[in-house]
């Protein structure tokens, strides 16, 4: 049953109790805004210790649930059809993948500040300057995500439907879109508690349901694959260094880690939070894209739904649609949560059940009119694929930050907005932050060879460096910038 304890405003500073590093919570104060039965009553409000809880390898199943999908396979078989052999295609998975690392990296800032990254990047950008980043950074890529995901998601849900012999008319797929967006909202809006009672047995199932599929795709596979015209040179170059990004763009749009972590005890390990957010994501993310690499090897995977139903058993087809369902709703409950955040955060004075149905209700929109009315979610998809000249930067200055920092942040100080705080900056915003993720972006988009091709593409003969130079550039002048700043200076001093 829903909680009666009321959500925070974004703002709420209410009374909290006092606070250290030897506090521990006793049986009956232990998470009472965070079971899994009760909708959270946090929202970017800080956490007390007493309400910290939990081990950091429970992050394990959370990312694991939630990338174990649909779009992996198809990026994986994508990897294939651009001209890659098998081997390549698994070579470019596993470096994309590393990419983890810096997400795991992130999450051990939830628990140093009691905060979410939507609040922790007041530090990077000032709490002005935080706004911009969080409608942009945050919510708007977050949304859009959301509703490209669901529409992967609803077309499974549409093939499941016709296998019990009900026509997908267009009223029958909207109640689908529907249906789906309401099971996600739901995990989103009873939040961590829920997340993380339930990711775990979300994560055997999906495993179960992928090893029987990768079962089957390996006996059809063809390992010695070579495609007719194998590229050479500069355009192999090209493709590899695209693939990766394409790859890296999943963990790098996971800025916000914290979000999952944040309830964890400030003593947790920072090694272990690192390593069980990046194990849990990297493990299937590498599976699951290499299972796609190798039905490629089989099948056509520009449909890879159908493509892969031609090497399953029919009586396992349904779980398997089942399964490309559910993971797809895993991912985007956890994208509606950070959004909902992120909404928060941009200075809306809701409840954060409410920004996350907001967030659900404009995905939702934006799909049944994508795919209805227009190929608006071709143009999002579009947008999406440059959005990495962001996305990248945004995750080097965190990333920056949070090792200039040692890790060191006070909750409590972050969530201070009034001028003269201690993350007010000059009028709201930290130049330093600002000019390194513009610089980063800007250096990153004379690097880009997707929708269009930046002059440094060009001089190389398109291959795409926007990835590895937008993020250099702005993690080494954001550590320029910063290194004189006092409370840089006294978190590294008292480290």
């Amino acid at each position: 049953m829903a909680s009666t304890i009321p959500d925070p405003l974004p703002h709420s500073r209410g009374p909290e109790p006092a606070e250290g590093p030897h506090t521990t919570p006793s049986a009956s104060d232990k998470a009472p805004a965070d079971r899994a039965t009760r909708v959270e009553a946090h929202g970017i409000d800080h956490i007390p210790d007493s309400e910290r809880h939990g081990r950091p390898r429970e992050l394990f199943s959370v990312w694991a649930a939630a990338n174990v999908n649909y779009l992996s396979l198809v990026i994986g078989g994508a990897l294939v059809l651009m001209g890659l052999t098998l081997w390549q295609a698994v070579a470019v998975i596993v470096i994309g993948n590393l990419f983890w690392l810096f997400t795991g990296l992130l999450a051990t800032s939830g628990p140093a500040a009691g905060a979410p990254s939507e609040v922790i990047t007041r530090a990077l950008y000032g709490v002005l300057g935080n706004r911009v980043n969080n409608a942009i950074g945050g919510w708007l890529v977050s949304v859009c995500y959301f509703a490209l995901n669901l529409a992967a998601a609803a077309t499974a849900a549409f093939a499941l439907v016709e296998k019990t012999g009900v026509t997908a008319t267009t009223p029958v797929k909207i109640a689908v879109i529907v249906v789906i967006a309401a099971l996600t909202l739901v995990i989103s809006v009873y939040g961590h508690g829920l997340i993380m009672r339930l990711y775990l047995p979300i994560t055997l199932a999906l495993g179960a349901v992928f090893t029987v599929v990768g079962f089957f795709v390996v006996k059809h596979a063809d390992f010695s694959y070579v495609p007719a015209e194998p590229l050479t040179g500069i355009d192999l170059w090209a493709v590899l260094v695209a693939g990766t990004t394409m790859i890296a763009s999943g963990p790098l749009s996971y800025t916000t880690s914290a979000d999952f972590s944040r309830y964890l005890p400030r003593t947790a390990s920072k090694r272990a939070i690192t390593g069980w957010t990046a194990l849990g994501a990297f493990l299937p993310s590498v599976v699951v894209c290499s299972l796609g690499a190798v039905a490629a090897t089989a099948v056509d995977m520009t449909d890879p739904q159908s493509a892969l139903q031609t090497v399953l058993p029919g009586w396992f087809t349904p779980f398997f649609l089942l399964a490309l369902v559910l993971g797809t709703i895993s991912l985007n409950a956890l994208t509606a949560y950070s959004a909902g955040l992120a909404l928060q955060a941009v200075g809306l004075r809701i409840r954060r059940t409410v920004s996350v149905l907001f967030d659900g209700a404009v995905a939702v929109a934006l799909t049944l009119y994508g795919l209805f009315v227009s190929n608006f979610l071709d143009t999002v998809s579009n947008a999406l694929q440059v959005i990495v000249v962001l996305i990248g930067p945004l995750m080097a200055v965190y990333v920056t930050d949070i090792v200039l920092r040692r890790c060191r942040y006070d909750g409590r100080a972050l969530s201070d907005e009034t001028p003269g705080g201690p993350f007010w900056y000059t009028g709201g915003v930290n130049l330093a932050g600002a000019l390194a993720l513009l610089t980063g972006v800007a250096s990153a988009a004379l690097c880009v060879n997707t929708l269009y091709t930046g002059p440094i593409a060009t001089a190389l003969g398109g291959v795409d460096l926007s990835l590895p130079v937008g993020m250099t550039v702005a993690a080494a002048l954001y550590a320029l910038l910063m290194r004189r700043d006092p409370v840089v200076r006294a978190a590294r001093t008292e480290a």
